[in-house]
């Protein structure tokens, strides 16, 4: 398992949640984002819209499995 901490961008204002679950579902590995205490599985758009506004926010991402190096810099990438 790999995890990085973060504060997500200004550019998620722009960008659809949509583009963030279809990103991570690219990837064979499962993949999180922590917020506040909670935790969202990032290829759940339900789950995503549920924890709020990400821009500005403290996040960390975990990923596991098979791809989990690639699938949390992608994922880290697109936050950033």
């Amino acid at each position: 398992m790999v995890k990085q901490d973060l504060v997500v961008g200004s550019s998620m204002v722009e960008r659809p949640i949509a583009m963030l679950v279809q990103t991570a579902g690219r990837f064979s590995s499962s993949i999180h984002l922590k917020m506040d205490n909670k935790t969202v599985n990032l290829k759940s758009i339900m789950g995503v819209i549920s924890i709020g506004t990400l821009a500005g926010n403290k996040v960390e991402i975990s990923a596991e499995g098979k791809d989990e190096q690639e699938a949390c810099n992608t994922i880290v990438e697109f936050l950033s």
